[in-house]
């Protein structure tokens, strides 16, 4: 009887840590163009626009990026 072997050495990385290292990647990616989108747009507002909002000029940068950490 003959034995058949089916396994393979692994090299370290697997299709799953390499599809997985590129959908972080894409992720990433995606959240720091939605903060640069917001900031944007939030500096192009006036501080009376900002303020009817609730906001100032100095909680642009917290607000852009609240949803990225």
């Amino acid at each position: 009887m003959a034995a058949f072997d089916t396994s393979r050495p692994s090299l370290g990385l697997s299709a799953g840590r390499i599809s997985g290292f590129f959908i972080n990647m894409f992720g990433t990616v995606a959240a720091w163009n939605d903060a640069r989108i917001t900031r944007n747009s939030l500096s192009k507002l006036s501080a009376r626009e900002l303020d009817d909002i609730g906001l100032s000029f100095g909680d642009i940068d917290s607000v852009a990026t609240r949803n990225v950490r």
